[in-house]
């Protein structure tokens, strides 16, 4: 079996390689159909974000903030799974706990 058949990935590992006191996105894997990546907002960090081109989903391994989607705000903690449809406008903020995310894009 090929090696890139398949990979592995822990999250502790993941969440290390954005440690620190600014905002940080690490892409982990990426092909043809889809792209991961894993996302930091440290407590007070804006979202600067825009629209994706693609489906994402977000999985928050730890923190607390809000999520405004579609003009709705939503309370996001560890453990929540959240599904933004590609070009919808969304932004984290009132991030009161330093927040890890794995984003997960869908092929544009």
């Amino acid at each position: 079996m090929s090696e890139r058949a398949w990979r592995v990935f822990k999250i502790d590992e993941l969440a290390r390689s954005v440690e620190g006191n600014e905002p940080r996105f690490v892409e982990f894997l990426r092909n043809p159909k889809l792209s991961c990546a894993v996302y930091r907002l440290p407590v007070g960090a804006k979202d600067l974000q825009a629209p994706h081109l693609e489906d994402e989903i977000y999985f928050v391994i730890s923190g607390r903030a809000k999520l405004k989607i579609a003009g709705k705000d939503r309370d996001v903690t560890a453990g929540d799974i959240l599904y933004v449809r590609a070009t919808t406008e969304h932004t984290f903020f009132e991030i009161e706990e330093d927040l890890t995310l794995i984003a997960i894009f869908g092929a544009a």
